[in-house]
């Protein structure tokens, strides 16, 4: 259910969210552990991402390979996530954690901005 229900949602979704989101669906409030489980058992078998800095889960949208490097593009604006991967990236990482003796665990590709739509709308200033 929780799955389905980051699927529906369409954006990242908090932890406590989920709670509120299956509770409304069930009737029932069911406890955060579950809730945390649920989560981690997705996040082990790569069919939901963790966003480091919104501390939030959205429902893996991007068919790739498990181990691929992935980034998470975040709007500012209107909070749209698109994932993308590159090889390029990967290489490049890869490259500068060999050169520093460094054997990454995990890889968190986070950059924020504004989206196509976004970026698209008049009088919308460019960053800087």
């Amino acid at each position: 259910m929780v799955l389905d229900k980051l699927c529906a949602a369409g954006r990242p979704v908090g932890a406590y969210d989920m709670i509120d989101i299956v509770a409304q669906a069930t009737g029932k409030r069911p406890a955060p552990v579950s809730i945390y489980r649920a989560l981690d058992f997705l996040l082990e078998n790569g069919l939901v991402h963790r966003l480091a800095s919104r501390n939030a889960y959205m429902a893996c949208a991007h068919h790739h390979e498990r181990a691929a490097t992935v980034a998470f593009l975040i709007c500012d604006s209107c909070g749209c996530v698109t994932e993308a991967s590159s090889t390029d990236v990967a290489t490049s990482l890869g490259a500068l954690a060999a050169a520093s003796g460094f054997r990454p665990q995990a890889q968190v590709i986070e950059l924020t901005g504004l989206c196509r739509a976004c970026a698209a709308e008049p009088g919308r200033a460019a960053a800087p």
